[in-house]
This record gives C-alpha cells, structure tokens and sequence, in this order.
C-alpha cells in the first residue's frame, strides 16, 4: 500500500467529500497547501537524481480541465479523470514529458462532475461510445488510495449505453470482481517479458500477477483487451516476445482466449528520459539505442523503420501462432 511522504494540496479539495476522505485517511503525513496543482515551483527546483524521491509525494486537487479528445483505436474518445501520473517508476512512461510536473501521482476529487459529464454524453450519442479513462493515469493503482474505479463502475452501470475502458500493470483487482458492471466496461492488461517488466517497469505487477488478474476479470464477466506493450527491441528481444506471447496461450484461461483482442504497441523514447534515467536509476539508461532509434520530433526516438517493419511481421508471425483467432486491434 502506497504511503506519501508529503501531501501537496489545493484548498479547494476540501469542498468535496472524496478530498475531506483523503486528508482524513491522510492524517499523520505532512501537507503543504499549493495553489495550482500543474505548477509546484518547489517540484520544478529539483534535480534530475530527485525523480525516485518526487514520486513519494502524493499531489491532490480539483481537475479544471475537462475536454474530451478524439480517439479511433479502442474508444471514441480520451478522458480526462480522476488522476494523473502514477507511483511506479516505468522507464520509458510517456507521462515523463516533464518529470517535475506528470510524473507523479496526482489525485483529482472532483469525481462526481468528471463522471456526470461521461454519462451525458453517452445517453445523448446516436450511438454507443467508448470512453477511455486512463490514458493518463493507472486507475487499479490508484483505486487502492481511493476506491475511484469502483465508485465509478457502480454508478455507471445503468446508463442506457456506453462503455468505460483503461489499460492498466496492476493485479489488485479483487475489489471489482463482485461488481454488478453490466458488460460496460473493458479492462486492458498490459504485458511484458518477465525480464523486461524485473528491469523496466519498476514498481508494477510481476507477469505471473497480471495473467492471474486476467483470468479473474475474465471470470467476473469483464471484456479483456491486452496489450504488448511497449515492445522494447533488447538485443534478445525476440527470444522473449516469442516465450511471453507462448507463455500467454499456456496460462490464460479459455474463456480469455476466446475473445480477448490485442494491441501491440512499440516504445518511443525521448531526451528526457535519457537524462532522467541516467542520473536517477543505478542501472542508467538502458532503453535508447542508437543504432536502431532515429528522432521523431524534437527529442524524441523511435525504432528505424526497416527494424520496426521486421519486428512487426515477427510478432504478427507469433500471434498467428499461438492466437490465431484473435483480433489485434493495431500494431503501432
């Protein structure tokens, strides 16, 4: 269970009840009032070696911006929730466009109206639309500091039509499974090499872990996506795909495997984590290969073309193997 080091606040959480619960759960931990959670100067101050020690601290405010973005992949739209950033320390999160400001896990107690939006939009649509609510953040993670993801399926569950989605790293999902979810929810593991997630994904679930929750989901009538995500072309990358992908036909359950889609989904890097790697994690920055990245905008990497077009058809070769009948939704 996640404790804070520090609680950065803004005043006004205390005008809602989940802020009142959590300075109230959070009773014997330092606090520091703030006036914008998007800009703590004192954040900004700190170096690149501090990035470990950022992520002790726990940011809670009221979320102002509430604009719903276009998405054609597996929603309709990408939604701004409950939170953003996170308390694992994954290598190459995107969320690390700059450390002192999105990295870490910010709360936002203003649930109700973030909600209240979704469902109105889904009971207006001439059609049923997929809302994608953790694009910025891990919502099982995050449940277990607010019990956000359960209050949120509990009271999205009688809308006419819709569905909620996120992808998440996380096995603690033992509170949902007793939840009267109505089919509208879609929940996406992630999943990595054993090896890759031991060295890259620090602070997450172990693989063994995430296929268990898998099932559970599964089980407890969840639609289940799973991604392979970020594909991180190591040097004996495709000896470790081959076994993960092997290793998911042997251990996820039937039910699973008769309609989960996949998505697959290939890092991209940036200056920004190599800095921070190199300075804050002893292992340094292992991820950034100069012989098979190129830029991508400015300071940012991504695999050669030539080497992503022969990881792809290696990886769709695999799929075909061992999941032949599922769909994968994209490969990026």
């Amino acid at each position: 269970m996640f404790k804070p080091k520090a609680i950065y606040f803004e005043k006004e959480i205390t005008n809602y009840p989940l802020g009142k619960e959590l300075i109230e759960k959070y009773k014997e931990v330092p606090k520091i009032e703030i006036e914008n959670h998007n800009n703590i100067e004192e954040m900004r101050k700190k170096s690149n070696k501090e990035f470990l020690n950022m992520k002790r601290n726990l940011i809670i405010g009221v979320r102002k911006t509430h604009k719903f973005v276009d998405n054609h992949k597996t929603s309709d739209y990408l939604v701004p929730y409950t939170s953003s950033g996170c308390t694992a320390s994954c290598m190459y999160c995107y969320l690390v466009c700059n450390y002192n400001k999105c990295a870490y896990l910010r709360l936002f107690v203003n649930r109700e109206q973030m909600l209240d939006k979704i469902i109105k939009i889904a009971n207006q649509a001439e059609k049923e639309l997929t809302f994608e609510i953790g694009s910025n953040s891990d919502l099982i993670l995050e449940n277990t500091i607010t019990n956000n993801l359960v209050w949120t399926i509990e009271n999205f569950k009688n809308t006419k039509q819709g569905k909620l989605t996120f992808p998440t790293k996380f096995d603690m999902v033992d509170s949902m499974l007793p939840l009267d979810h109505q089919g509208k929810v879609i929940v996406r593991m992630s999943v990595n090499p054993e090896e890759i997630i031991n060295k890259v994904e620090l602070g997450t679930s172990r693989l063994q872990g995430r296929i268990e929750a898998i099932n559970k989901l599964k089980e407890a009538g969840y639609e289940i996506g799973i991604l392979i995500a970020p594909v991180i072309l190591v040097e004996n990358w495709k000896e470790l795909y081959q076994e993960l992908i092997k290793r998911l036909s042997e251990e996820l359950s039937e039910k699973v495997k008769k309609d989960a889609f996949f998505e697959i989904i290939f890092m991209t890097y940036s200056y920004i984590h190599t800095k921070i790697n190199e300075e804050a994690f002893e292992s340094g920055d292992i991820l950034y290969n100069k012989e098979i990245m190129t830029g991508r905008g400015r300071g940012k990497y991504w695999y050669k073309n030539q080497v992503r077009e022969e990881a792809e058809i290696f990886l769709r070769e695999q799929m075909n193997k061992y999941f032949a009948k599922n769909k994968i939704a994209y490969i990026v």
